[in-house]
């Protein structure tokens, strides 16, 4: 089994630690804009967010040995982790942060967003490297 070291991931952690603080603050924290709630950027932040989860652990697959079928594989299961992670986050936001509560909608839209990155992911990663 190839391995990929651990320092290629560092840029998907950070991410990872810089969604987990952003999605789990109070929600008087957050900071409301009229405006931006009828472009519905929140659900474009969110999509952008579980992307760029999804994106930056995929990419050390990149430059890794393995073959296509295997950065597909990888691909799929970090694509369907970020979604889950989006409702596990959907769900602390219901029972442990203050003034936030589980949104479905919210939850859609990080599903989106890593299922986009997932279909970057196929395209660049794996069709250019062939």
């Amino acid at each position: 089994m190839q391995k990929i070291p651990i320092k290629k991931f560092l840029p998907g952690i950070a991410w990872f630690f810089i969604v987990l603080v952003l999605t789990c603050m109070p929600g008087r924290d957050v900071p409301k804009i009229s405006w931006l709630d009828k472009i519905y950027f929140d659900k474009w932040v969110h999509a952008g967010m579980f992307g760029g989860l999804t994106f930056l652990f995929s990419w050390p697959f990149y430059y890794s040995g393995f073959t296509a079928q295997q950065r597909l594989f990888y691909f799929i299961k970090i694509s369907l982790v970020s979604s889950i992670l989006g409702l596990i986050i959907e769900v602390i936001q219901k029972f442990y942060v203050t003034s936030r509560d589980f949104e479905l909608l919210d939850w859609a839209a990080d599903s989106v967003g890593a299922f986009l990155a997932f279909l970057v992911c196929r395209k660049v990663f794996i069709k250019s490297a062939s």
